[in-house]
């Protein structure tokens, strides 16, 4: 249902773990996600813990769906002193191209515990179903 657009964007996204570097939107880093199809939805979920949804972007050109997220600093006192800095700080970015049986017009977004989640239904166009032939021998059905 959806295409990979850079082969080496999962090594980017090591390297960046491994050099603490964060993404700028220039270069945005990597964001986490699972796909699956559960039932007649496609759902797409992306990890971006401690966004808020003001700075989540969700767009659909024709069937490049591209999400963006931006993950600020949080402001410290002048007294506090960072011991220890982990969680990656910056721009976030994600870019899918959609198979032509997704109905974009449809997509559902939800925000929850720091996942995002996208639910896109299938295309009626794409469902299975069934084709009468006609003839001299009457008709018949043919499963499509």
């Amino acid at each position: 249902m959806l295409m990979r657009t850079d082969p080496f964007r999962e090594m980017d996204r090591i390297v960046q773990q491994l050099s603490g570097t964060s993404g700028t939107w220039s270069k945005p880093s990597v964001m986490p996600m699972d796909a699956y199809r559960e039932g007649e939805e496609y759902v797409i979920a992306f990890d971006l813990p401690g966004v808020s949804t003001e700075a989540i972007d969700i767009d659909v050109e024709r069937n490049m769906l591209t999400v963006k997220a931006e993950r600020r600093p949080v402001a410290k006192a002048d007294s506090v002193k960072v011991e220890l800095s982990e969680r990656p700080l910056g721009v976030f970015s994600r870019q899918i191209v959609l198979a032509d049986t997704l109905d974009t017009e449809r997509i559902q977004a939800d925000y929850d515990a720091g996942v995002l989640t996208l639910r896109i239904p299938i295309a009626e166009r794409a469902k299975p179903r069934k084709i009468s032939i006609g003839g001299a021998g009457g008709r018949k059905q043919i499963s499509g």
